[in-house]
């Protein structure tokens, strides 16, 4: 199975799922629906966000949601995460143990199980290995000046 390109995964307000991103339309975004195959047209009222650009707050900064994808993966050795609709006391343990320094004041169980079932659909769906981000003009330049 191919990694998973984060940037194409979708998450959209007020959908269930996750959708990857296929093409721009004339009047938005065509995404496919990764449980149903379907595909729809997303408007520029809907609200659309990459996973690659969500990203959790711990007590010190934040942690990118592929990096709690992957600490989530390495401790289920890739099988399956706690149910969302399990008891928020179990979803908050679970969490404790994968991002340990979490910021309680600004990461929510809500959004504790929002990410339990992102990861479930890509569990099942696509690949909880993921394509590296490709290295922004500015980080590849200091590279080349470092060598």
């Amino acid at each position: 199975m191919e990694k998973t390109d984060l940037t194409k995964v979708l998450s959209v307000s007020g959908e269930h799922g996750l959708f990857t991103y296929v093409a721009q339309g004339r009047n938005g975004i065509i995404a496919e629906s990764m449980r149903t195959k379907q595909r729809q047209l997303l408007g520029a009222s809907a609200k659309v966000s990459a996973l690659s650009d969500i990203s959790i707050y711990t007590t010190e900064t934040e942690m990118s949601l592929k990096e709690v994808l992957e600490a989530m993966a390495a401790k289920l050795s890739q099988g399956a995460a706690p149910s969302p609709k399990a008891d928020p006391k179990t979803i908050k343990a679970f969490f404790d143990e994968v991002v340990p320094d979490y910021d309680e004041d600004r990461f929510y169980v809500s959004h504790m199980k929002k990410i339990l079932g992102w990861y479930e659909d890509l569990r099942q769906f696509a690949s909880l290995e993921f394509v590296e981000e490709e290295k922004g003009e500015e980080e590849a330049k200091e590279e080349e000046k470092a060598e």
